[in-house]
């Protein structure tokens, strides 16, 4: 019975993964999904932010905490002492966590429970994190009185919290890149064997750009990145290719939830970010050269990148003389001018 309601949920997720919401507003739509399966009277669902494990957004249920009680909660979160924070959470191997499944010390002195939950009468709390490829891209609570949270409510929010991180993540892209024009987010969702099966108006732009090299060049792409975001180990996938203009840009495929699901592909102008290492690359430069560069362009000194890279200035400053000349400049300055991320696209940062 459980199994059903999880393969039904987790392509309810992937589907709202390829609308074009924003982190908010995926979460707002999963909590309707996930609700009717795992109640609560308080659920809190976060945006993550992977690289710092910080929260970033905040997406409540139909009820929220009262607001005296939710700089409690923020302390508790972030105090560093309360175990089965989001960030604690997001470190371990398995995404889901029971309040009740602490060793009962840890449950009575936890201070979210005799702090926040219990004046609020309430006992049991839940926690799942959203985990994507190691990455922690967002995190739930939730929270009720009287029964305890089930195991096959753990093992149901244990099935749905992968396509949830995955549909977070292609959230966190649009958010970022995916607009052309207010028009809305470049995507496209494919089916096996990478044809189309819904696309977006700004995803159609970059289409009829592609296409002006040669035509079905989209598609030609389009299979290119879901056969690479089927097979590779991570479900993703990225391509930088160029447009008719010169310009460069970034498909990138995701597997929602299995090798036989749809894979939605996002398109976004690629940054010099992810430009620079082709560039580089496409200077000649050897693999030492690249690295010393990449510090260079970062801002380290030399005796930083010395001591980051294990190696002596004088090694440097034989490795930037090399890098100079295949890159036709003479200073730092001018490598810097060159190949700096944000002068790719045109546009500083």
């Amino acid at each position: 019975m459980w199994e059903g309601r999880a393969r039904t949920a987790r392509r309810d997720i992937a589907a709202l993964a390829t609308s074009g919401l924003s982190v908010a507003e995926l979460h707002a739509a999963a909590i309707e999904v996930v609700e009717p399966v795992v109640g609560s009277e308080l659920t809190c669902w976060a945006g993550i932010d992977p690289g710092t494990l910080v929260i970033s957004s905040m997406t409540s249920g139909r009820d929220r905490i009262p607001p005296e009680y939710e700089p409690r909660l923020a302390e508790t979160e972030y105090g560093g002492t309360d175990p089965n924070s989001f960030a604690e959470l997001a470190r371990r191997a398995h995404q889901v966590a029971r309040l009740s499944d602490l060793p009962y010390r840890e449950v009575v002195g936890h201070r979210r429970l005799n702090e926040v939950w219990r004046p609020l009468g309430i006992e049991h709390e839940v926690r799942t994190t959203f985990i994507v490829d190691g990455d922690c891209w967002g995190a739930a609570g939730f929270v009720r009185s009287g029964q305890d949270f089930t195991d096959r409510e753990l093992e149901f929010l244990g099935s749905v919290a992968p396509v949830i991180g995955a549909a977070t993540r292609v959230a966190v892209r649009t958010d970022a890149h995916g607009y052309r024009g207010g028009i809305g987010p470049s995507i496209v969702v494919t089916g096996p064997n990478g044809e189309p099966r819904s696309i977006t108006a700004a995803a159609q732009t970059w289409q009829h750009e592609l296409d002006e090299i040669a035509p079905g060049r989209f598609s030609v792409l389009l299979r290119a990145v879901v056969t690479g975001a089927r097979v590779a180990v991570s479900g993703t996938f990225q391509a930088r290719v160029q447009t008719a203009s010169g310009g460069w840009v970034l498909l990138q495929g995701s597997r929602l939830i299995g090798d036989d699901e749809e894979v939605v592909v996002t398109i976004e102008p690629a940054s010099g970010h992810h430009l620079v290492g082709l560039l580089l690359a496409a200077y000649g430069l050897t693999t030492r050269e690249r690295e010393i560069c990449l510090e260079i362009i970062s801002g380290h000194t030399t005796t930083e990148i010395a001591d980051r890279l294990s190696i002596s200035p004088h090694t440097i400053q034989d490795h930037l003389k090399a890098a100079f000349a295949k890159v036709g400049v003479r200073s730092r300055g001018e490598l810097v001018a060159t190949l700096r991320p944000e002068d790719l696209t045109g546009a500083r940062a």
